[in-house]
């Protein structure tokens, strides 16, 4: 048993140093210039391992862009909806996205922590490199690098906006393409995560309350909106519900939720129905047959993510292995 394990062995070291050389010898033939010692410049911007990746896309200078395409004030929902259909795009393309939350013309991207998108390798194995690409198998767990985590999803979500543009805008034309800038950032923790999503969501509060005030004002009371921000100017909470109250008979509290909390992406399973037509070998006709699919979809929720109510109700968002 030893003897034939010995050979087993034996046979497989042969083969590799076979395949080495060969590797070893593609290396050496592969065209060279003086110029490649220009990839040196290049910046290593990996992400740090075991951290939760959190990519960030705002639209660029889009007060502009609402105005020229005639958004309604304070909220749009068709907007909203565009915006999101584009953040489902967006995970469903890079499926290592737990979450995702948006608001106003933002949106937040969670990777998981185990995440090992691209690896380390931002460029192709020339050289010498191609031996460290042979060995990689034997190296631990790496992730990818920064950049290429916010080019993939700003990329993908801007022509995503275009693409779906006039499913949700039919009679208003697409008068310029609009523009995204993102960031990346690493968060250690579960509670540092959570912290951050609370903080989007606390800041999707505080500037439809006041957006709400301030619209009110312009629309209903004819202020201009330089006399809209001097009387709000050094209101607190209570004092924009009051007056949205008293004066409005407006109750913040009835606005959507959608406007109030903003839009969370979680991973659910979704029954779709379909018709499908089904023809037996013997019937000249087909017979049209209801086929129900389960399929694992972003689903989109209004609800609190400051609480630890929807962290209970959804734990494999946090899980290690989701």
């Amino acid at each position: 048993m030893w003897a034939a394990g010995a050979v087993k062995v034996s046979g497989c070291l042969a083969a590799f140093s076979v395949t080495l050389r060969r590797c070893l010898k593609l290396g050496a033939a592969m065209a060279k210039s003086k110029f490649e010692y220009v990839r040196d410049f290049e910046a290593d911007d990996t992400c740090l391992a075991h951290c939760w990746v959190v990519v960030r896309l705002d639209g660029r200078n889009f007060h502009r862009f609402a105005e020229k395409h005639n958004f309604a004030k304070p909220n749009d929902s068709r907007a909203l909806h565009l915006m999101t259909k584009c953040a489902q795009t967006v995970m469903e393309e890079l499926e290592d996205i737990v979450i995702a939350y948006g608001q106003s013309d933002e949106y937040s991207f969670v990777f998981k922590r185990k995440s090992n998108w691209f690896k380390r390798r931002a460029r192709p194995c020339h050289g010498v490199e191609l031996i460290s690409c042979i060995f990689s198998f034997l190296a631990p767990p790496t992730v990818p690098f920064a950049s290429k985590f916010m080019t993939h999803v700003v990329s993908q979500f801007a022509s995503s906006y275009v693409f779906y543009w006039r499913d949700y805008f039919e009679d208003q034309p697409l008068l310029y393409p609009p523009g995204f800038d993102g960031r990346v950032v690493v968060y250690p923790s579960n509670q540092t995560l959570k912290d951050y999503l609370s903080w989007r969501q606390a800041d999707c509060h505080i500037n439809n309350l006041y957006n709400t005030v301030f619209w009110a004002l312009v629309q209903q009371s004819g202020l201009t909106p330089i006399q809209a921000q001097e009387r709000l100017q050094g209101t607190l909470t209570a004092d924009k519900n009051e007056i949205l109250f008293s004066e409005f008979n407006i109750n913040y509290n009835n606005e959507p939720l959608m406007y109030r909390k903003g839009t969370v992406l979680i991973w659910q399973k979704v029954d779709e129905v379909t018709t499908k037509e089904v023809r037996l070998p013997a019937e000249m006709e087909g017979r049209k047959m209801v086929v129900t699919r389960t399929r694992t979809k972003a689903v989109p929720l209004h609800c609190d993510v400051i609480g630890d109510a929807f962290w209970k109700e959804h734990p494999e968002i946090l899980h290690e292995d989701s």
